[in-house]
């Protein structure tokens, strides 16, 4: 019984945490450290003690590889396009990642990056824009990832 209240309050605030992320990064282009380590942090209890569609061992390598995915992508744009105002992809995404592939483990992160970034170019093409936040498409497509791997995986 105790153990089922624990989840929730964690659950809440991640829950809370990935809405300030996605507005914040919607609103300022940033994505703040002092909502996504809580997030991070909040993955790795659930992940590890509780039930979660994910196992740990996983979750710790979708992690790692969220985290490495999201620097090279990073690393090769910002080779590619030089001297920009702000780089193609923050360090606040790439942590993000990390954080997503924590949550989501290897299959489930590959499932919201193909969600993320099919809403996010249809909102960039729809809306004429240079810069995407993608926190909010990120987390849009792992929630959808978590329930592609609950109940069709």
């Amino acid at each position: 019984m105790i153990s089922y209240i624990f989840f929730y309050v964690i659950l809440i605030g991640a829950i809370y945490c990935a809405i300030r992320m996605a507005t914040n990064d919607f609103r300022h282009r940033i994505i703040p450290d002092v909502y996504l380590f809580p997030f991070l942090f909040a993955g790795l209890l659930i992940t590890t003690f509780f039930p979660w569609p994910v196992s740990t061992g996983d979750s710790v390598i979708g992690g790692a590889i969220g985290y490495c995915l999201g620097l090279i992508v990073g690393f090769i744009f910002e080779h590619l396009q030089k001297k920009q105002k702000y780089p193609p992809i923050g360090m606040g995404d790439i942590k993000l990642l990390g954080a997503g592939g924590i949550w989501l483990g290897t299959i489930g992160l590959a499932i919201a990056m193909v969600i993320a970034c099919i809403l996010s170019v249809i909102w960039g093409k729809r809306k004429h824009q240079k810069y995407i936040p993608f926190a909010p498409f990120f987390l849009t497509g792992g929630f959808l990832s978590l329930i592609i791997i609950q109940f069709l995986i």
